[in-house]
Formats: C-alpha cells, sequence, structure tokens
C-alpha cells in the first residue's frame, strides 16, 4: 500500500507592490488541506526571485605585473570578469596592460554598498590602501 506524505513547502513570491510574499505549496490530494496550491510558475518565479536574492557582488582589484597597473571594479560574477579582462578581444583600457591577476577582493550583498566601496577605493586613501597591497607582492 503506497504511503501518502504531506511535503509542505515555503516559498516567497513577489507581490504586485514589489514586498516580498510568504507563500505555501502543498499536495493538493492531502485530506482536510486549507491551503492553496502553487503552480508550477509561481514556484519558478519564486526560486527565481529566490536566486536572485542570494546573488553577491563583488568588488576586485585588478594588478598587472608587467606594467604595474591597477584596475578597480564592482562585478556579480569575478571568475568571467576576470576572464573577460584578460582575453583578446577586450577592447577596454585593460586591454593594453594584459595579463591581469586578482589583487584583492571583497564581498557584498547589493549592488549599491559595492559601488560605493568601489568608489572608495578610487579615492586617494583607497589608492593608498591598494598601494599597501601591492608592495606586499
Amino acid at each position: 500500500m503506497p504511503i501518502l506524505i504531506n511535503v509542505v513547502l515555503l516559498y516567497y513570491k513577489i507581490s504586485r507592490s514589489g514586498a516580498v510574499v510568504a507563500r505555501w505549496a502543498h499536495n493538493p490530494k492531502v485530506v482536510r488541506s486549507s491551503r492553496t496550491s502553487a503552480t508550477s510558475k509561481e514556484c519558478l518565479q519564486a526560486f527565481l526571485s529566490l536566486l536572485k536574492s542570494i546573488e553577491m557582488f563583488y568588488v576586485y582589484v585588478l594588478y598587472s605585473v608587467d606594467y604595474q597597473r591597477i584596475y578597480i571594479g564592482f562585478t556579480s560574477n569575478i571568475e568571467s570578469r576576470l576572464f573577460a579582462h584578460n582575453h583578446p578581444s577586450n577592447k577596454g583600457w585593460t586591454k593594453n596592460f594584459q595579463p591581469w591577476n586578482i589583487l584583492y577582493t571583497e564581498q557584498y550583498e547589493n549592488k549599491s554598498d559595492a559601488m560605493k566601496r568601489e568608489k572608495q577605493l578610487k579615492s586617494a586613501k583607497g589608492r593608498e590602501f591598494i598601494k599597501n597591497l601591492t608592495l606586499k607582492v
């Protein structure tokens, strides 16, 4: 005889106002179940919004040993960003000073904090901090 297990899953949904609202997904075959079941589309949307909320941002400092140059930036994917800076088809400022190595990184939960820190590192005090890092290399 098969056993029917009631699986209750809490997921998050973004309401029309932009607020994150908790919703319950459940097994509709269970007797006396009063919660409304979530559609697969709602579950997918909730999962994607959860992934987006988990996304981290990184402030990074690249260093070109050959040219003794630094580059400061921020990204949500540090590995692909380093690859892009070192790629031969790169058309930006960093193309002239390849290869680049990661000298320093900081991790932030939201984009605005990462942008603020990037701006701080580009200031005189931030460049002094980075200069001290390059002396260690």
